[in-house]
């Protein structure tokens, strides 16, 4: 006898609503079925996985090994049922789009926004990271069906190009740096504070190679994950801050500024294998809706 999804998908349920009572519940299956299943989960793989307490469960240490296999089975199990929906024309399923943190803010809105329109019955399921070598690692694995951010150097599948992102210098809005639109010199900015991003992010490798290009190194006033608190943290003035372009709403009420010498990354969206119609159709509304740089970074309708 082999561990079956079925077994897998009650085990999960169980440790996600505490109880057998709930989980069967929630399943619409009877408890003595659903222990039943629970039974054979735990002779198949040879010791308890679950200490039964008077009101409450425990995983055993077997079953905190476990847990997180059960879970990318029937993650993996989900995936492959939608992919084959997708592959056969069904126009239901899930898709998993890979992306980073900055990105999923900044660029792909206004993409899923128009593929949606043409594939309203098919979820998205966004698949986040904070860093590109993260986000490379896990379309490897097969943890995303399409993945959105910088161009994965020697990526064996398809690899389409969608545009150069542009990075601008966000400050505060009475800071001595110029008008919004206007460009300073970052080898300029040597000793001022920045609203710097913490070290699992991909944003503060970007930031700390820029200054440190032009000959310094930021002095962090304070560290957040996402660019969207950057900006909120820099526009009332705790520091200067360095942002995808894309990520900075209409009427930002600070300061933005181009930095000399150009900061930027090239995006594309690729695959693992050539895409189904339903993944190159939002390939397509990726690869034509994306990156252009808003009036309002070159001094347009900033609100000052």
């Amino acid at each position: 006898m082999a561990v079956t999804l079925r077994q897998l998908e009650y085990f999960v349920a169980v440790v996600d609503t505490g109880s057998f009572t709930a989980a069967a519940a929630e399943l619409h299956v009877s408890q003595p079925g659903l222990s039943h299943q629970i039974q054979a989960l735990e002779r198949e793989l040879g010791g308890p996985l679950l200490e039964r307490l008077p009101r409450d469960i425990r995983l055993t240490p077997a079953g905190r090994t476990a847990l997180p296999h059960a879970r990318a089975s029937l993650a993996h199990a989900e995936r492959t049922a939608s992919a084959a929906k997708r592959a056969s024309g069904v126009d239901a399923g899930e898709l998993h789009v890979g992306t980073l943190y900055s990105i999923s803010v900044g660029v792909l809105p206004k993409a899923l926004h128009h593929w949606r329109a043409s594939y309203p019955d098919v979820q998205v399921r966004l698949v986040e990271f904070r860093r590109t070598e993260d986000l490379i690692a896990a379309m490897e694995a097969g943890q995303a069906d399409v993945a959105v951010g910088p161009t994965p150097p020697n990526w064996s599948g398809p690899v389409e190009v969608i545009g150069v992102e542009e990075f601008v210098i966000a400050a505060p809005a009475d800071s001595d740096l110029g008008q919004t639109g206007g460009a300073v010199r970052l080898a300029d900015l040597a000793g001022r504070q920045w609203v710097h991003f913490t070290p699992p992010s991909g944003l503060c490798d970007i930031l700390d190679a820029a200054c440190g290009a032009a000959g310094f190194e930021p002095l962090p006033a304070i560290r957040t994950e996402q660019a969207p608190s950057a900006l909120s943290l820099a526009q009332e003035g705790l520091g200067l801050t360095l942002v995808p372009g894309n990520v900075v709403p209409p009427g930002f009420a600070g300061k933005l500024l181009w930095p000399e010498p150009p900061v930027s990354r090239e995006l594309s969206v690729y695959t693992r294998v050539r895409p189904d119609p339903i993944t190159a159709a939002f390939v397509a509304a990726v690869t034509g809706n994306m990156l252009a740089t808003p009036s309002y970074l070159r001094g347009v309708d900033t609100g000052e």
